[in-house]
């Protein structure tokens, strides 16, 4: 069953609706998903089923997270997907993902995302990354870059240190824009994030850790001294054997936590 058949749903801009209709694409993505039934297979934003149909075809049930309700009325009397579906209508930034696990099985979560919600709905999905195998996602080819840059980079950035806190990132394929319907003015690709059963570099508080990294990038052209002056003496940066002068980009994501670390245990030690 072809997928040209669903495009009578005209695409939304408000919802950032780009339909993916390339068959050749969406068997590598599926394939690089791989559905099964050992695990919780989670959908965001289905859409008109590209990816829908033929993850489900290989498994017993698929579970969807759609705020459209046209596309939601869709997927319920849709022929070969309705039996095979749980449909979960409403916003995937504000979703508890926790609700979708099953007798200990985790989720694998996959999505096509609007380029407007694909940095929050990762922050989100990274508070569930204890539960989560893995998570594969459409998103602009910038955004994956940022995801998987390497400090020193122009794309390395408050995102990049967040994912690769909780994840290790892998890029698994570019997709042009011919692949949709409509074309979409940039190019995509699918990255895989694989949440660390172990982190590399536990930070004692993940909230603080975002909160400096968001602070040190804000302003990206000035030094980490300048930045983080507010939380870190130069002494501290010291300590850390971290050099204040350079800029936030230049810092690896272990020197992050080392100084996220650092503050939270002098303000531990303060109050006692």
């Amino acid at each position: 069953m072809s997928n040209r058949v669903h495009l009578g749903h005209t695409a939304r801009k408000r919802f950032g609706q780009n339909f993916l209709t390339d068959h050749n694409v969406i068997n590598r993505i599926v394939g690089a998903i791989a559905p099964d039934n050992d695990h919780v297979m989670v959908e965001i934003g289905p859409g008109l089923g590209a990816l829908t149909e033929p993850v489900a075809s290989s498994i017993d049930k698929l579970t969807v997270v759609e705020l459209d309700k046209d596309l939601v009325e869709r997927l319920k009397e849709h022929p070969t997907l309705k039996d095979k579906l749980e449909i979960h209508q409403g916003d995937a930034l504000n979703f508890d993902f926790t609700q979708l696990i099953e007798e200990d099985k985790e989720l694998k979560v996959f999505g096509n995302l609007p380029y407007n919600i694909s940095t929050p709905l990762m922050f989100h999905l990274f508070e569930f990354a204890e539960h989560i195998k893995n998570m594969h996602f459409m998103l602009q080819k910038e955004v994956v870059l940022r995801l998987s840059a390497t400090p020193g980079t122009k794309a390395y950035g408050r995102l990049t240190v967040m994912a690769q806190y909780h994840c290790q990132v892998m890029p698994v394929l570019e997709v042009p824009p011919g692949c949709f319907t409509p074309a979409p003015k940039v190019d995509s690709a699918v990255v895989r994030l694989v949440p660390y059963k172990q982190k590399p570099w536990p930070c004692k508080d993940v909230d603080f850790l975002r909160h400096l990294t968001t602070t040190a990038f804000n302003m990206r052209r000035k030094t980490l001294r300048n930045n983080l002056k507010q939380m870190i003496s130069d002494e501290e940066f010291q300590q850390l054997n971290i050099d204040s002068s350079l800029r936030p980009e230049q810092i690896s994501v272990e020197q992050y936590v080392a100084m996220a670390n650092l503050v939270l245990d002098r303000k531990a030690a303060e109050q006692t």
